[in-house]
């Protein structure tokens, strides 16, 4: 292989693996000198349409401590179909395959236009499951009701009180899922068909219901509940998402199963209340955050974690789809997508574009007809002995498996070698951090190599049992003989996000300056460690080209939405924080650092630096923040289209000139899940600050030298530039202080 390069974009396409450091030094010494932990980006359901699966499911034992898997050495009752474990001696009984499960929870507080939407999108949704998913309905705004969908031509539901919390033994009772049954490992079949009977009251097949539902939902109303003038109507989520965990422990724990929250406002009354239903009272701001003013938040997001871990323990994931013009509680509630593996979505109204598509998109099928999901997902990973595992990043939550390879120092959720994934799809990324324990004295002999494997067992959305193994190896080297041969391993993009992943996680329990100021004295040790430089010479520094990209990533990442709160509200930090832990490398490097594509008459769109000196007037950009896809017209370019000169038949290049960002804009809409916001705007338009916000403030008001057409557009900021931040960091750098 040619280059580091090639080698690190190679195992990414075959193992869905990216490492910090590619070559790994030998001891915990060199490795704490390193700055960057040695980490790894992990897709563990990484699309291979080259590696097809083996036909059949593994059969584990179901002692939880055992997990052996049948060989030739076990017993085998064919009569009564059982196999005793040769390991631990347990029975057991195969259980017969569940299909998958969609329980929608509809709050009823909406406007009409949005509830009729909702409506449409939900029925639209029927036909997109497979005929033998099960699919409830809860519905929610004072009052809890669960829907009984057995019965023919009759409407049927549970009503509970939206101010009870209610633990998941009194739920169950009051479903009637508590029939006294042998333990599901010696169930015979006539209890295994009662357990169903009992479950299929609120849980169907579409095929059986597909017309009743979708009348039931046609028919639903809004909440029947009179609102009083300057009142918030009264909307009981934590009830209604306590109920639907509550249903689905009762019925099918450890099976692959959805709860699909949709919301359009805040909790407002009961366990889980966000705000109280006064209008006067706002909803709280990070500023009532800071100054311990937020009365309910503390309270409510204990209620949405405990219900969170809760539904991982049994597998089930949490979505949550939040359309409203104000916030509705994503802060207190995301522990319910973030510890599961749910989707979290973020929206103005479900009457809008942005939804209905996103809510299409998470039914999408892969190449084989299968829907891009997989449930109650379990990673475990292993190392050789030079190595412990620090811990991980992303939407899981830790199984507390001890062992020698765990490390006392945890980066993240650690403790364990084991984590659970409840919800999975293609994209979905872990991050994963280790830490060399090999001793200074100890060395590794030459050519030696460490190695990790990862292992995934999941239910496939096809309902099978599968496990997905990678293993990897990379070389080791001594940092005091071959540090050039570990710098050139160095994957500065990986780095980026595994860093950027680190500042996130911190940044939920720190305060945001010192975060910043953690991320500030990395990037100085590591500039210090592999830059060349002359001590107290900023002008001497430089860096190789396999570090040369990493402190602009840096740049960006300081004045991202993950690390800056100002300007956004506590809901939308929550939610850009939670999409930036589960996306893979690509489009977590977009979230960094958007992309800026530049169309002129000069020739074919090119990208341009993410630069205010990108910013002409005979320019049109197309800007991707992943959240938003941003197209921008210079000056001259906006004067034209006022003008009409598009329609005009002289100037057809202009029309063509018009059209293509559009183009190229709906390609990443419709592949982009969630679906960004689309902004079209212009020189001087409102929602140009989308674009000034993001692009480094080369020019600001406060160097008026630099003002021209053709140097760019000035930035009315007090932010520091690139070249300042790089001049500051050389002179730190060199510095013999620091």
């Amino acid at each position: 292989m040619a280059t580091y390069l090639e080698f690190i974009q190679q195992n990414e396409e075959q193992d869905g693996v990216r490492f910090s450091w590619n070559v790994w030094p030998s001891s915990r010494l060199e490795a704490t000198r390193m700055v960057v932990p040695l980490a790894c980006l992990l897709t563990p359901l990484k699309e291979r349409p080259d590696l097809p699966p083996v036909q059949y499911e593994p059969v584990l034992c179901s002692r939880p401590t055992c997990k052996a898997i049948l060989n030739p050495l076990c017993q085998v009752d064919y009569r009564a179909k059982l196999w005793a474990c040769n390991f631990c001696f347990q029975r057991n009984q195969r259980g017969a395959q569940s299909p998958l499960i969609f329980l929608y929870v509809v709050d009823t507080c909406l406007e009409e236009d949005d509830l009729q939407a909702l409506k449409e999108s939900l029925q639209m949704s029927l036909s997109l499951l497979p005929p033998d998913a099960l699919v409830g309905l809860i519905t929610f705004g004072r009052m809890v009701q669960v829907h009984e969908l057995s019965c023919e031509g009759i409407s049927k539901s549970y009503v509970f009180r939206g101010t009870k919390d209610l633990t998941a033994k009194q739920i169950q009772d009051m479903l009637g899922l508590t029939k006294p049954a042998a333990p599901m490992q010696q169930a015979r079949p006539a209890q295994l068909q009662e357990h169903a009977f009992v479950s299929s009251r609120f849980l169907q097949p579409v095929h059986k219901i597909d017309m009743n539902l979708t009348d039931l939902l046609g028919e639903l109303q809004r909440d029947p509940w009179p609102e009083t003038q300057g009142k918030r109507p009264l909307r009981s989520t934590g009830v209604a998402l306590s109920i639907a965990v509550g249903l689905l422990e009762g019925t099918f724990p450890n099976t692959g199963a959805r709860i699909m929250l949709f919301t359009g406002g805040p909790p407002t009354q009961g366990p889980g209340m966000v705000v109280g239903d006064e209008l006067k009272t706002p909803i709280r701001s990070w500023h009532d955050i800071e100054k311990d003013n937020a009365r309910f938040m503390k309270k409510a997001t204990k209620h949405y974690e405990m219900l969170a871990n809760r539904t991982a323990a049994n597998g089930h994931c949490i979505d949550i789809y939040a359309c409203a013009l104000d916030q509705s509680g994503l802060l207190e509630m995301k522990s319910c997508t973030n510890l599961t593996g749910g989707h979290m979505v973020m929206g103005d109204s479900f009457n809008t574009s942005l939804f209905k598509q996103t809510f299409q998109r998470i039914f999408s099928k892969d190449f084989n007809g299968n829907f891009r999901m997989a449930f109650g997902a379990t990673l475990e990973v292993k190392t050789s002995r030079e190595l412990k595992i620090a811990g991980a990043i992303g939407p899981c939550v830790s199984l507390n498996v001890k062992g020698p390879c765990v490390s006392e120092n945890e980066l993240g959720v650690g403790g364990t070698s084991q984590w659970k994934i409840c919800g999975l799809d293609p994209t979905l990324t872990l991050g994963i951090y280790f830490e060399v324990v090999n001793q200074h004295n100890a060395p590794i002999p030459q050519g030696g190599r460490g190695a990790i494997q990862f292992v995934t067992q999941y239910q496939h959305s096809s309902t099978q049992s599968r496990i997905r193994v990678t293993t990897i190896a990379r070389n080791w080297a001594d940092a005091q003989n071959q540090l050039r041969h570990i710098e050139a391993a160095f994957d500065q993009e990986a780095s980026a996000v595994l860093m950027a992943r680190l500042g996130v996680f911190r940044a939920e329990s720190e305060e945001g300056p010192d975060v910043l100021r953690w991320l500030d004295r990395q990037l100085i040790r590591l500039c210090q460690k592999f830059g060349q430089y002359n001590k107290e010479d900023p002008t001497s520094f430089r860096l190789s080209d396999s570090f040369s990209l990493y402190p602009q990533f840096m740049f960006h990442l300081r004045r991202s939405p993950f690390l800056q709160v100002f300007n956004n509200s506590p809901d939308e930090s929550s939610y850009y924080r939670h999409h930036f832990a589960r996306q893979d490398l690509t489009q977590s490097l977009i979230m960094i650092q958007p992309i800026l594509y530049s169309y002129s008459f000069q020739g074919p769109p090119e990208p341009v630096l993410l630069d205010s000196s990108s910013i002409l007037a005979d320019r049109i950009l197309l800007m991707d923040t992943f959240f938003q896809i941003v197209i921008y017209l210079g000056e001259t370019i906006a004067q034209w289209r006022k003008a009409g000169y598009q329609d005009m038949p002289e100037y057809e290049n202009f029309k063509h000139l018009l059209q293509a960002p559009l183009d190229d804009a709906q390609e990443i809409l419709q592949a982009r899940f969630p679906m960004p916001r689309y902004v079209n705007t212009e020189h001087g338009g409102s929602q140009a600050r989308f674009l000034l916000s993001k692009v480094n403030p080369s020019q600001t008001h406060n160097n008026l030298y630099a003002w021209g057409q053709e140097t760019g557009a000035p930035i009315l900021t007090d932010d520091v530039s690139l070249q300042v931040f790089m001049d500051h960091l050389k002179k730190l750098a060199v510095s013999s202080a620091c």
